[in-house]
C-alpha cells in the first residue's frame, strides 16, 4: 500500500463551465480603482480557502479515475477499484482518495502491472508525489507482513 500526495491539489481542479468567482485582492495588491471603486479579482481557478475548492478537486479526478477502468464504490464514493487479468493473472488495484491523498492498495507491481500502468498514467496527468509505503492511515497503524 502506497501514499501519493497531489501536489497543490486544489490548483489542479477546474470550476465548472460558465462559474465565475469573484475574490478581493490579496496583500499587497490595489484594493481601489483608479476611480475609487473597490477592486476585486476574478478566479480561474479554485484555491484553497474556496468553500467549493475541494468539491471542484474532486470533481476533476473522480472522472479520471473512471476513464482510467476504475469502478466507485457504492457505500463509499472516495473509494475505486479495478481488476485486470494481466497474462493470465487477475491482477486487483484498490484506491481510496482523501482530500489530496490517494492510497493504493495493489496485488501486483513492477513492469507491466496494473499498478504500474496506473502510476504511469497518474504521474502523466497529475503533479503528484509518491510519499512511499503507507504506515498509517486516519490515526490507524499499518504493518504489512510479506509471508505467506
Amino acid at each position: 500500500m502506497r501514499r501519493w500526495d497531489f501536489v497543490a491539489a486544489y490548483l489542479q481542479g477546474d470550476l465548472e463551465q460558465n462559474e465565475v468567482v469573484y475574490c478581493h485582492a490579496p496583500p499587497g495588491h490595489a484594493t481601489v480603482g483608479a476611480d475609487g471603486r473597490p477592486r476585486v479579482c476574478r478566479v480561474e481557478k479554485p484555491i484553497y480557502g474556496m468553500a467549493q475548492a475541494g468539491r471542484r478537486w474532486q470533481r476533476s479526478l473522480f472522472p479520471w479515475l473512471l476513464d482510467f477502468g476504475s469502478t466507485q464504490c457504492g457505500s463509499d464514493p472516495c473509494v475505486f477499484t479495478m481488476t485486470k487479468t494481466i497474462n493470465g493473472t487477475a491482477q486487483r488495484l484498490t484506491l481510496g482518495c482523501y482530500v489530496d491523498d490517494l492510497f493504493t492498495l495493489y496485488s501486483h507491481d513492477g513492469k507491466g502491472s496494473l499498478y504500474n500502468d496506473f502510476t504511469d498514467a497518474l504521474t502523466h496527468r497529475w503533479n503528484v508525489d509518491d510519499e512511499g509505503p503507507v504506515s498509517d492511515l486516519l490515526n490507524v497503524d499499518i504493518a504489512v507482513d510479506s509471508t505467506d
